[in-house]
């Protein structure tokens, strides 16, 4: 802000530039800056700042909201895919077994499960916790996790990871 003032004053300092920023000011060109002149120089300048940083939210909301849209779509799509590589057998839910197995060898179902957000699905990845996560994901008592049950965890996940986000952002645009 110290620069801005200071690179305005070395503007003005060159005489011709200085006249032409009095006579844009000097409205009825009587040579001087009366009261209302000044008044109207200060309303119009706030007024286009004003206007600057409306059109600035405006962008950066619209950013926002391409970025959610994106990210969102990005990651309901890795959510089903690791359903899918879980469930070996293509039954539509998936097992203690398939579970245990994926998180075992499968690189990208322990990558999503890490980052999804999600607690319970989380703690799949830990034998001990295992047993208890599973318990709570799986609402209906069937033994297995549904694909119902998953996009349910999933979405408490993708709120989560949409705070998380939203956080990102507010500390970027300070």
């Amino acid at each position: 802000r110290t620069r801005a003032i200071s690179r305005a004053r070395r503007y003005l300092l060159v005489p011709a530039r200085l006249e032409a920023a009095l006579a844009v000011l000097d409205t009825d060109r009587d040579g001087s800056i009366d009261a209302p002149e000044w008044e109207d120089a200060i309303e119009n300048a706030l007024s286009n700042k004003l206007a600057a940083r409306a059109a600035k939210r405006e962008l950066d909301n619209k950013k926002a909201a391409a970025e959610i849209e994106e990210f969102t779509g990005d990651f309901l799509s890795a959510a089903r895919k690791c359903f899918q590589l879980i469930d070996k057998d293509f039954s539509g839910t998936l097992t203690i077994d398939e579970i245990c197995k994926a998180v075992k060898t499968d690189a990208e179902v322990v990558s999503f499960l890490q980052t999804c957000g999600e607690e319970n699905l989380q703690f799949l990845l830990h034998p001990p916790r295992l047993a208890k996560a599973l318990e709570v994901l799986d609402t209906d008592k069937s033994g297995e996790l549904d694909i119902d049950e998953w996009e349910e965890a999933i979405q408490r996940g993708l709120s989560k990871r949409l705070e998380q986000l939203a956080a990102e952002r507010e500390r970027r645009e300070r």
